[in-house]
């Protein structure tokens, strides 16, 4: 994955919420700490912390980030083109060998892009369950993004459904939800030892 993935979904999510600007931001999301304004803030935050993580190198860095919660619409959905710019323009003009700082593991830039997609993707759509509309994004990025992180699953008919599964949003059918505390694989693939953890049940093929 790289920066156009980046890119690709914050225009995707931009696209889905700008109509849905002048509905209820304060609208709190079912199962989630959250309203849809501060889960906007948090998306765009994250992908702030990662442009920072990764620049910095694999130590974990003394800066504080953040995004304005109760900045309106407008501009969360500005902060998140914003901040999607930068993480894509770190992961596309850093070194191959560059590595930056996560507690699930030293992320190299497909990691970073992987990660930024899926705050993006996940996020957009818990939005969207509070504003009363459904997000689906590209179903090819959201393979990528799962493909990505989330190396133990099989490939399915639907990767946008098995992403919110891996991210502990859905219910498969004979398949448990991944506990609060799921995890990422954003250090290098080629690290990844093909051991399946033990927290996820991953849907079969169709």
């Amino acid at each position: 994955m790289n920066g156009d993935d980046i890119r690709a979904a914050a225009e995707q999510a931009v696209a889905f919420l700008e109509p849905l600007a002048d509905r209820d931001w304060s609208a709190p999301l079912p199962d989630l700490d959250f309203t849809v304004a501060s889960v906007v803030a948090h998306a765009a935050n994250g992908l702030l912390w990662y442009s920072v993580d990764y620049t910095s190198g694999p130590d974990d860095a003394a800066f504080d980030v953040r995004v304005l919660s109760d900045a309106g619409p407008a501009r969360l959905l500005a902060s998140v083109r914003g901040a999607a710019a930068l993480v894509a323009m770190a992961v596309d003009t850093l070194p191959g060998s560059q590595r930056g700082f996560h507690p699930m593991g030293a992320a190299d830039a497909s990691g970073f892009a992987g990660m930024s997609c899926d705050e993006i993707l996940v996020h957009t759509r818990d939005a969207g369950t509070g504003l009363g509309a459904e997000f689906r994004p590209d179903p090819a990025l959201a393979g990528r993004v799962l493909a990505r992180l989330f190396p133990w699953y099989e490939p399915v008919p639907d990767p946008w459904t098995a992403l919110l599964h891996a991210n502990g949003r859905i219910d498969l059918p004979g398949h448990q939800r991944p506990p609060q505390k799921w995890q990422w694989h954003c250090a290098p693939l080629a690290d990844w030892d093909g051991t399946v953890p033990p927290a996820f049940v991953p849907p079969s093929p169709a």
